[in-house]
């Protein structure tokens, strides 16, 4: 059994700014190097008082742009080791990972808010990697965030065959998995963005795919229901082996699917929500967003309304769905007050429950007002929306209605026009991709993609969304290159800057930016059920 000081480095107590990082060190050289010689379960409570010590400095290390990723993806790599040896079970396992998670993300909020710099971090990192370094070659197979345990050869980066290493990837195929709402009220919003990112898939592959990897998409229906999102995630994640997740629909569903995603270490791509959970700061390093914040596209709202419609503010309110989804879009409204120097105190918000139509509540509060209501900002889907609006059409005579993307602008349209044309006129919606109507190369790109593939089937708002997200992420995994594996490609993510689609707006990532578009653009429905844009501003 080797000691503790059998691992001590000799500078450990002369440098004392750096004693925090050898101390962690230690023990865990002295974990890695025991794993043979104990029994599974025997150091975790080690691993787990350890992983509150490891993991702010490998944090720290990833927040900061110029420590090189493969070096912090070793450190964590040998501590995942750690953390699989120590464990009884798969609960321990994952208990244990989520408390190492938490305290990598203490460390990113250290250098965020400056409390570490990154002359420090590099230091304690470095101090990781010399303790650390010769002990790992006993610990055996090496788990990895796309794969699972696997051997220390297969991990390298300069593995000979790369596709046998990797969840999701071979030789001849990728795959991604998106959960979305295939039955049910949301079930078209769901069938579109499947049809958006299956488009731009089909378009790369007939070029020959990415680095000669046919791209494949594999769709679970949780039917909108955050109660069956996480056997949804699973179906994907276990049983079709994804590499990443793309364009989940939802909030509430994003707010069960994130945590399982970051858990394992796999990319989760542009959901189809503008919420907070999907927009930390600093960013979860697996979430990456294509869309704008709600809490955007509600600003832009306020401001449409107050300003160019000339709407008082509190003859505006807020009709939302009862729960993250509308939460969201409140707070968005509630900031853009403030930022108007407005009192946010004031704002009515009236409700409907998820999945349903049952809006008669909602009216009847609005109706019940003593100022007449003038403008609805609206935090809904599709059905829910269209139901509204045609009881208030009448019980609020006059009124504007406005709506954030999220909301389903073609099946909006499509409700409403089914009503007559005299509940869709003036209807407004932002929108988080340009008009379909338009003649952008990237417009253009999805209308012939969607002819080839998807013969019959109109542009629309939705599917153009999950085509541009697709597009963003084949980018990315041609700039990855053939050796291709999870870190790899949030790495080159990171890297992306000003990405042309022939969008019209500027794209880009960052370390501290998951969020590629701030761009909204306005659109009004006529009397046909068709969009025309507006300006917001």
């Amino acid at each position: 059994m080797m000691t503790f000081l059998d691992f001590r480095p000799r500078n450990a107590l002369v440098n004392h700014t750096r004693w925090f990082a050898h101390r962690s060190a230690i023990t865990l050289a002295l974990l890695v190097a025991t794993p043979l010689h104990a029994a599974p379960g025997d150091n975790l409570a080690a691993v787990r008082d350890l992983s509150g010590k490891v993991g702010p400095v490998v944090g720290s290390a990833l927040a900061c742009s110029d420590i090189s990723r493969p070096r912090i993806q070793a450190v964590i790599g040998k501590f995942q080791a750690v953390i699989r040896d120590a464990s009884n079970s798969q609960a321990d396992r994952d208990e244990t990972t989520r408390l190492f998670d938490r305290s990598i993300a203490d460390g990113r909020q250290a250098v965020a808010n400056g409390r570490q710099d990154c002359r420090r971090a590099e230091l304690q990192l470095a101090d990781l990697e010399r303790s650390i370094g010769a002990p790992i070659a006993t610990a055996g197979a090496l788990p990895d965030a796309a794969t699972g345990p696997r051997s220390a050869a297969a991990a390298g980066a300069t593995s000979a065959n790369p596709a046998q290493a990797v969840r999701g990837v071979t030789d001849r195929e990728i795959t991604f998995g998106s959960v979305v709402p295939l039955s049910g009220a949301n079930k078209e919003s769901g069938r579109l963005l499947k049809v958006g990112i299956e488009a731009a898939f089909n378009r790369a592959n007939e070029a020959g795919g990415v680095n000669g990897r046919m791209l494949k998409l594999a769709v679970a229906n949780d039917d909108y229901d955050p109660n069956r999102t996480l056997d949804a995630m699973k179906q994907l994640y276990e049983k079709e082996q994804v590499f990443g997740f793309i364009g989940n629909f939802g909030t509430a569903t994003a707010a069960v699917a994130i945590p399982y995603s970051l858990e394992r270490r796999v990319l989760f791509f542009s959901p189809y929500t503008g919420a907070n959970v999907t927009r930390h700061d600093p960013p979860d390093r697996y979430v990456f967003n294509y869309r704008p914040s709600y809490a955007e596209e509600a600003d832009a709202l306020v401001r449409y309304l107050v300003k160019l419609r000339r709407v008082p503010p509190r003859q505006i309110a807020l009709f939302a769905q009862d729960d993250s989804f509308g939460d969201a879009g409140f707070a968005g409204v509630a900031k853009a007050y403030r930022a108007l120097g407005l009192n946010d105190a004031a704002i009515l918000r009236v409700n409907y429950t998820r999945n349903t139509v049952d809006v008669e509540p909602a009216i009847n509060q609005l109706k019940a007002q003593k100022v007449p209501v003038r403008a609805v900002i609206m935090v809904a889907t599709s059905r829910a929306a269209a139901k509204f609006i045609e009881k208030a059409h009448d019980a609020l005579p006059g009124a504007v209605f406005v709506n954030v993307s999220a909301v389903g602008a073609s099946a909006l349209a499509n409700e409403l026009t089914l009503l007559g044309p005299q509940y869709a006129t003036g209807v407004i919606v932002t929108q988080a991709v340009p008009a379909v109507s338009g003649y952008s190369s990237l417009v253009l790109d999805y209308k012939a993609a969607l002819a080839k593939h998807f013969p019959g089937e109109p542009a629309d708002y939705t599917s153009l969304e999950g085509y541009i997200e697709a597009s963003i992420l084949i980018q990315a995994l041609k700039n990855a290159g053939q050796e291709l594996n999870t870190e790899r490609l949030i790495d080159t993510l990171e890297s992306m800057r000003n990405i042309d689609l022939g969008l019209g707006a500027r794209l880009s990532f960052g370390t501290a930016e998951h969020q590629a578009s701030h761009k909204i653009w306005g659109t009004v429905l006529d009397g046909t059920g068709t969009y025309q844009p507006i300006e917001l501003e």
